[in-house]
């Protein structure tokens, strides 16, 4: 998958917007584990995790309400 910078930006947005990876990922025209590793990737590359993730929920960290007020 060869996805910009700006598109996993998007893409964490739509989570976060949405409330979940599945939900964004019909939003995006992805699959939820194509979101997952957006997401993966996005989070590897600003050195910090941006979302907790649980089977149930997810949340923001702080660096990650950080970074979607941005």
């Amino acid at each position: 998958m060869d996805v910009n910078r700006a598109a996993e930006m998007e893409v964490f947005a739509r989570v976060v917007d949405l409330g979940g990876f599945t939900a964004a990922a019909r939003a995006c025209g992805l699959t939820p584990s194509g979101v997952s590793k957006l997401i993966t990737r996005l989070e590897a590359r600003l050195g910090t995790r941006l979302i907790h993730r649980s089977t149930r929920r997810l949340s923001l960290t702080p660096e990650g309400q950080a970074f979607y007020a941005r």
